[in-house]
């Protein structure tokens, strides 16, 4: 999978390994020749946030469309194929971003057996406007005149929308259909090959030294340090930082997971008034992630030199944090606090065992190695904590009220039973005030925002449907119970265009 800068570039080569074949993702500057020496079956062209038309634009030898080896384009890779080929990419003045009705046109190789009207996932500005000679087009969409094109006889396919998405209806099938179909593809790759490959990377890495692994009590850190542990034992030492900015009781029951039922020697650093003085009257989100990212690993470092000089740190990264922060040739979307606000002088070498996965690629490795469902199915959270859900100046009343706010929202959500359904739901405080009225009195209190979203990987996610009654009595008991606010609404964004979290 040559990689051209797409924010969903992890995600294709992941549904190639949900399909059992197994995936490399390499740079777009890798020559041609030494990608046809790994001896592929296939390559598929990523997208990627440049247009084709602008000075320097990513681009790859066309001798790959003359190796044999099929090749399907995705997005700019479609385009890629198209205006390599002798067809027309045009700045059409407008685009297409989300949930799009595709007609499928033809027998294709694609689309066999599928419907001829389905849902798909766009994202891009340009449009192929005329396929090259010897393609024909295979599908449509209102602002897309080519969404699909093939050259059966010389292997070359490609799609202006996003198979790899979960919102693209039938995408693992078109997928399947390119890889079993067009280049033979057989499903013989399993997911136990993720852990034995991370033990044995994680020992070579390591060696026989200390390790220290920053646990949030989350799913991400909790697999990281089960991986870790699975490879190197009592090595390992696990650094639990409280800043304050977690959820309402979180920080007891961290604790007492992780030292309580399981055999992992803890480390609990109570650091709240530490990191809220250092976040005083900062309002950028971006400075506030560096701020928490450095003061995390200055916190390690303390805590490894009283082990020690423990020289590895362990880190539950995933590959969206990657993708968001700016990793490769990927746009900077946010900077997360574990890899774009680490410090330049960190004295740690990281060990980061889960960056080349999704988080339900993560749940899956945990469920192998046997941590419970209470820790494997826990909603994700912002390491950054409440700090990325407060927009505005962090404060001590501000915390307290989100917590509140956000402990209804979770209590809610079990109460209707639709924990598993949802990929996050939370609450967002913007530090503004609207008026209201209460008890027949004028009130100027803040607003909660209420955000719930569907997904499977973070990647791209859709605004949950959550029923009326459901958000009613979130609504009425945050309202009730919640000093300091006087207003609940939902963000019923997508993303894209959004992204999950406010900041």
């Amino acid at each position: 999978m040559v990689d051209f800068g797409a924010q969903y570039a992890q995600l294709i080569a992941r549904r190639v390994r949900e399909a059992h074949v197994f995936s490399e993702i390499v740079p777009r500057s890798m020559p041609v020749a030494e990608m046809l020496a790994k001896r592929p079956k296939a390559i598929i062209l990523s997208g990627g946030p440049a247009s084709v038309h602008v000075e320097g634009a990513p681009t790859i030898d066309p001798a790959v469309f003359d190796s044999g080896i099929p090749v399907l384009g995705i997005c700019y890779g479609a385009q890629l194929v198209a205006q390599l080929l002798g067809g027309e990419v045009h700045r059409t003045g407008g685009g297409e971003y989300g949930r799009t009705p595709l007609e499928v046109v033809g027998s294709s190789v694609l689309f066999a057996d599928l419907p001829l009207q389905q849902q798909v996932w766009m994202s891009h500005g340009d449009s192929i406007v005329a396929a090259p000679a010897g393609f024909t087009v295979h599908a449509t969409t209102p602002g897309t005149p080519v969404a699909a094109l093939e050259h059966r006889e010389r292997g070359i396919y490609g799609v202006q929308f996003h198979p790899e998405v979960m919102h693209t209806d039938r995408g693992q099938e078109i997928l399947k259909a390119f890889l079993y179909d067009a280049a033979g593809c057989r499903p013989t790759w399993t997911n136990l090959s993720i852990i034995d490959q991370a033990v044995d990377e994680i020992r070579a890495q390591v060696g026989d030294e200390r390790v220290i692994c920053g646990l949030s009590g989350g799913v991400d850190s909790a697999v990281a340090a089960a991986l870790v542990h699975k490879a190197v034992g009592n090595q390992l030492t696990c650094v639990f930082v409280d800043t304050g900015l977690m959820r309402a009781g979180e920080a007891v029951q961290v604790e007492d997971t992780f030292r309580n039922q399981f055999d992992v020697d803890l480390v609990h650093v109570k650091a709240a008034d530490r990191f809220l003085d250092l976040l005083h009257e900062v309002e950028d989100p971006e400075r506030k992630r560096k701020i928490i990212g450095e003061t995390f690993i200055r916190v390690f470092e303390e805590a490894a030199a009283d082990l020690g000089e423990a020289r590895f740190l362990v880190q539950g990264t995933l590959y969206p944090d990657i993708v968001e922060s700016g990793g490769g040739d990927n746009a900077n979307i946010k900077s997360h606090h574990n890899v774009g606000g680490l410090p330049d002088d960190m004295k740690f070498e990281l060990v980061e065992p889960l960056r080349n996965l999704f988080k339900d690629e993560v749940r899956a490795v945990g469920e192998e190695l046997g941590l419970p469902e209470e820790i494997v199915w826990r909603q994700p959270f912002p390491g950054p904590g409440l700090a990325v859900r407060i927009i505005g100046a962090i404060t001590p009343e501000r915390v307290e009220i989100l917590q509140a706010a956000d402990a209804i929202v979770l209590e809610e959500i079990k109460r209707a039973g639709l924990l598993r359904e949802i990929w996050q739901s939370f609450a967002v405080l913007p530090a503004v005030r609207t008026v209201g009225v209460m008890g027949d009195a004028r009130t100027y209190a803040y607003p909660i925002i209420l955000r719930a979203v569907t997904s499977d990987d973070a990647m791209t996610a859709d605004w949950a449907r959550l029923p009326y009654d459901v958000l009613e009595a979130i609504s009425s008991r945050v309202i009730n119970e919640v000093p300091g606010v006087n207003r609940v609404a939902y963000d019923i964004t997508s993303k894209p265009p959004g992204t999950i979290e406010w900041e």
